[in-house]
């Protein structure tokens, strides 16, 4: 195989908990295979959501194209089916013009919907709001009760707590006629990939979150945060319950102190990085590499160019 070729995958997905340093990885080897860059960060679909998201700067592109950035306004609900189906595009067009494509990104399931043979039911508006609103209303523990007796499996498998799937399920319940799948199946690649991860231990990850977190704040996410809410983000259901911007949200709000908002982030964010770590261990497809190495971009090309 000739020295700069990639493995006839022609589809690479950089993955792994935040502060990791995947887009700069995914940066290089776009660079190095003739590549573009996939978002396959739910949070970073939104416009101006970018000192709290680490969003790449222009400069830190390099002048790689990036696709599935800044496409959603706060208010509109991120959706991993058409996040799949337009993922799934660009990917085809990067293939038919001989093209690298370069997944990057730690949200677990957009990752897999991009790689895997998963199908998601469709959703209706009318239903879904009924739902929500009924668990509003509803004593606690009902809309568990209520799916224990249509799906007992899906229901053994949702704590009574989650509304948000609660509502999911009796949801694609009631528009399909048929169970819940409250797992997901065996990971089958829709197309040949390789997944490279990049792993930090807790105490080191933890460390960086917090110089993260700290370095948003001087960089100006509390006015980010600010100028987005005068744009509806309080209405935004999943923009609103972003980490840091939920916290300064409440701080706004009168809540708590902007001190509280500051190390509630950093409190959320090294409890989220520790589910994403979880989700990817799960994968045993995955390469782990270890980040900001100097031989870590050596060490993930080679993966990359080796014949699958």
């Amino acid at each position: 195989m000739p020295a700069g070729a990639v493995n006839n995958a022609g589809l690479i997905a950089v993955v792994g908990a935040t502060a990791t340093g995947k887009s700069a990885l995914g940066v290089a080897l776009a660079e190095a295979l003739d590549g573009e860059v996939i978002n396959a960060d739910s949070m970073q679909l939104y416009r101006g959501m970018d000192i709290g998201t680490a969003k790449i700067t222009e400069a830190e592109r390099a002048g790689v194209p990036h696709h599935l950035l800044d496409v959603l306004d706060v208010t509109e609900p991120a959706n991993v089916a058409e996040y799949q189906r337009d993922a799934r595009a660009v990917i085809e067009q990067l293939s038919a013009a001989g093209r690298t494509a370069v997944l990057v990104g730690g949200s677990g399931l957009y990752v897999r919907a991009a790689l895997d043979d998963l199908r998601f039911p469709g959703t209706d508006p009318a239903v879904r709001a009924r739902l929500e609103a009924e668990a509003v209303d509803a004593e606690p523990g009902a809309l568990h009760a209520r799916l224990a007796g249509v799906d007992p499996p899906a229901a053994a498998r949702i704590l009574p707590g989650n509304t948000r799937r609660l509502v999911r399920a009796l949801e694609v319940i009631e528009l399909t006629g048929g169970p819940f799948l409250a797992e997901l199946p065996e990971p089958q690649y829709v197309r040949p990939a390789v997944q490279l991860g990049l792993y930090l231990d807790r105490a080191e990850l933890g460390r960086r979150i917090a110089l993260r977190v700290e370095a948003m704040w001087q960089a100006g996410l509390v006015a980010e945060v600010a100028t987005l809410a005068e744009k509806g983000l309080r209405e935004g259901r999943t923009a609103s319950r972003a980490l840091g911007y939920a916290q300064v949200l409440e701080f706004l709000d009168g809540r708590i102190s902007e001190d509280e908002a500051h190390a509630a982030t950093v409190r959320a964010t090294r409890k989220f990085a520790r589910r994403q770590q979880k989700w990817f261990d799960r994968d045993r497809r995955i390469v782990w590499l270890p980040p900001d190495r100097t031989e870590t971009l050596a060490m993930a090309l080679r993966e990359a160019r080796t014949p699958r």
